[in-house]
């Protein structure tokens, strides 16, 4: 039996609880002061000082005595990280030496670091083509080469997060693996303590026991346990007689010393876990990337989008960020923000939105009762979730402000017009109602180009009833090419001709868009380019 220990470390950078717009209001305030301006530097560093102080320095310790008491072993004692690259940073910021202190553990070579969401974000859910995760997890991967030498062979998700597609991505990524929740619902009657695959895929699947992974997680301070106390002799005596090829114990870091404080007596715990494990001859300690060599699958797992898993409160799905009309309203505007920050082509706005993601925001405005509403209102900053509403809300309406600002300027103008749109924004050529072409532009470009194919009927159509106009005006947003494409269609023009003549007008309207567009400055007037309400 392997024994696949697993840490996520993790610290939001909590926002501005006392953020009012009107501190932005200002002259001389520019992008570079919203962050300082959105995040609570104080909190936040109080914070990540006292979780350092009580719980990765005193854990990191404890696991690296281990090892080097197992060093000479034939069975070593391994574990695996996740670190999210918002917590490097504030390694970074606030105390380097507990990163080395990660690189220490990486230098032993019984440590696995995973991949994961830079930014903890719930990025894998915002869309089919899931872009934002991508790149998330690429410049996790550099973060984890760069700082600890490490490239990452297998992903835990943001709170495991996980579904059928998500696993796709994933896999045509590179990546061997991913783990995610052993829930009930999708093993059918077979225990999580097993190799698995993703459905009609080679990825590979591990899932966390949730059962023995909570009662350290959650119980291990619990005086109404009827198992309290918690020994690390008691435990791994149930790990010992656990049946399955692989249990799979992840835990968020901070239960030991942050969420358990060390008076309760869990790094001592830690301490003695590894050894008394290791007592029993039939169960040795593994990485990730280790199980997946010594294991075949023995199933596949299914996970429909429609019903995505994570780890996070007991219905085990995405409601512990997207439950109520708070959640969602603030889910939504931070997804809709991605064209317009990404079109800005601006760093400083781009790391801000990132920042942004952080699924702790959408956490903090749960509503739940029960257990799950205790531990949401035990790690919120705010005391309530309608005041970490007010405060989330504030900050995203203002940064889209400071969005749509920077893409007032024209060579941002430019570009938000020769864009690519969403498939549901995409112009189709019919021949008459309730007939379509095969022919749908998603671009000006496309548009252009499909004009010189489509049938003739279908352009004398859709002139008519001045749908070009229309979808130029109120999708692609130029009103001046709009305007011009009017006034086409309300002169007297022989039929063979308003091919030619519209074509020849979106032909001159992206040249002079693409000069605009390499320029900080254009000759363009602004209120041409915007949509008119």
């Amino acid at each position: 039996m392997d024994i696949c220990l697993i840490f996520e470390v993790h610290q939001p950078l909590r926002l501005n609880r006392n953020f009012h717009s009107d501190l932005l209001d200002r002259p001389l305030v520019g992008k570079e002061d919203l962050f300082d301006a959105y995040f609570d530097y104080d909190l936040n560093r109080h914070v990540f000082e006292r979780a350092a102080r009580k719980c990765y320095f005193p854990a990191n310790n404890a696991i690296l005595e281990q090892i080097d008491r197992t060093k000479h072993s034939q069975k070593r004692f391994r574990v695996a990280y996740g670190l999210s690259g918002v917590f490097v940073e504030q390694c970074e910021r606030w105390n380097p030496s507990l990163l080395d202190s990660f690189r220490q553990l990486a230098d032993t070579g019984c440590v696995e670091f995973l991949a994961e969401t830079y930014y903890h974000s719930l990025a894998s859910l915002y869309d089919a083509e899931r872009h934002e995760f991508v790149e998330q997890l690429n410049l996790h991967r550099e973060l984890m080469k760069e700082r600890l030498g490490y490239e990452p062979k297998v992903v835990a998700n943001t709170e495991c997060l996980y579904n059928n597609a998500i696993a796709r991505t994933v896999e045509a990524l590179g990546y061997q693996a991913m783990i995610t929740e052993g829930v009930e619902r999708i093993l059918d009657c077979r225990s999580p303590n097993y190799v698995f695959k993703a459905r009609n895929s080679n990825l590979k699947v591990l899932l966390r026991n949730y059962c023995l992974s909570d009662d350290i997680g959650f119980r291990f301070t619990s005086r109404w346990w009827e198992e309290w106390p918690l020994t690390a002799a008691k435990y791994a005596s149930w790990l010992a007689a656990t049946p399955g090829q692989v249990i799979n114990i992840f835990l968020d870091y901070e239960t030991f010393g942050e969420h358990h404080w060390p008076e309760s007596g869990i790094h001592e715990f830690l301490r003695w876990l590894p050894s008394e494990i290791l007592k029993w001859e039939h169960v040795q300690f593994c990485t990730p990337s280790e199980a997946l060599l010594r294991h075949n699958p023995i199933g596949e797992i299914d996970v429909p989008e429609f019903s995505t898993i994570s780890w996070a409160d007991l219905e085990r799905d995405t409601t512990a960020w997207t439950d109520n009309s708070m959640q969602m309203a603030c889910y939504d505007l931070l997804k809709k923000l991605e064209p317009l920050v990404k079109l800005t082509d601006d760093a400083e706005l781009l790391r801000l939105w990132r920042h942004l993601q952080v699924s702790d925001h959408l956490y903090y405005l749960s509503t739940k009762g029960g257990g799950p509403g205790d531990v949401h209102n035990y790690f919120n900053p705010f005391g309530m979730p309608i005041e970490a509403f007010a405060a989330y809300c504030g900050i995203l309406s203002n940064f889209e402000a400071a969005v749509l600002r920077e893409l007032e300027k024209p060579k941002h103008v430019a570009r938000r017009i020769l864009r690519r749109l969403p498939a549901k924004q995409g112009f189709t050529f019919y021949y008459r109602f309730s007939k379509p072409t095969k022919w749908i532009a998603h671009s000006l470009e496309e548009f252009y180009s499909i004009l010189k194919s489509v049938n003739l009927r279908s352009i004398r159509f859709h002139a008519t009833r001045g749908d070009f106009e229309k979808w130029i005006r109120c999708v692609i947003g130029d009103n001046k090419l709009a305007d011009q494409l009017a006034e086409v269609t309300e002169r007297k023009m022989p039929q063979d001709k308003i091919r030619d003549r519209i074509r020849s007008l979106v032909g001159q309207r992206i040249k002079e868009l693409e000069r605009t567009s390499k320029t900080s400055s254009g000759t363009e007037k602004t209120s041409d380019l915007k949509p008119k309400t």
